[in-house]
């Protein structure tokens, strides 16, 4: 029998969906940020391993490598006597907010300096697409619109140090943008953001893709806290 070449596996074997190639602990650790940053534990809550397992019908295993990993992130601190409490408050997520509008802002003021014209039907084309999920009420293809929005913006701008710089916060993206979404007020202002700012990068203004950029981010933010500390009735003094 002929073995079969390589370049014959295209038309037989679908490629896999990124999302399979997870591991357990990254579900774990997706599933728990998720909880933490949508407000579902309190800031300084103790978190019981055995529990959570138990409520995600996994071992403890893949809990300690998702919380060891939460812990990295400054999410949860691992305490003696106490065992792991939620470090996530107020402080916390203002800090990290005011850090990607400043990361956010200078790069769709270079993006505005540097946006190729082959580059302008893209961001048009997504601008219409959110208008259209906006107009739908579609929160989860606006949050990976909003993804597709940002990716083409640091794209453009060709920065690859303040791209590599905000990273860190990608992951509180889609925590935050889930609870704004809920809101349909909330969803026509970040279009109107999002188009604003656009407009100003192809038109290469830069300045004004700087602030439009920066405000959106910090306003967007704002929301965010207040829909998610008035829940966990504020900090305590």
């Amino acid at each position: 029998m002929t073995p079969i070449q390589p370049s014959g596996l295209d038309d037989r074997i679908a490629r896999l969906d990124p999302q399979l190639l997870t591991t357990l602990r990254d579900h774990v650790h997706r599933t728990l940020r998720t909880a933490i940053l949508s407000g579902r534990f309190s800031p300084d809550e103790r978190v019981n391993e055995r529990q959570l397992a138990e409520q995600l019908g996994v071992s403890t295993t893949p809990i300690k490598e998702a919380l060891r990993q939460l812990e990295t992130e400054g999410l949860v601190e691992t305490l003696a006597r106490r065992g792991v409490v939620i470090r996530f408050n107020e402080s916390w997520a203002e800090e990290t907010i005011l850090a990607r509008a400043a990361l956010e802002s200078m790069i769709a003021r270079l993006a505005a300096k540097r946006l190729q014209p082959n580059a302008v039907e893209a961001l048009q084309h997504t601008i219409e697409q959110m208008r259209i999920a906006t107009t739908d009420a579609a929160a989860d293809e606006l949050i990976a619109l909003n993804e597709t929005f940002h990716d083409q913006i640091h794209i453009a701008s060709k920065c690859r140090y303040l791209s590599r710089m905000i990273e860190r916060q990608r992951f509180y993206d889609a925590g935050i943008r889930r609870v704004i979404h809920s809101d349909p007020s909330e969803r026509a202002k970040a279009l109107a953001e999002h188009t604003d700012i656009a407009t100003a990068i192809i038109a290469g203004r830069s300045d004004e893709a700087e602030r439009a950029m920066r405000d959106h981010v910090v306003r967007s933010g704002d929301t965010y806290l207040s829909i998610i500390f008035k829940k966990l009735g504020g900090e305590p003094e």
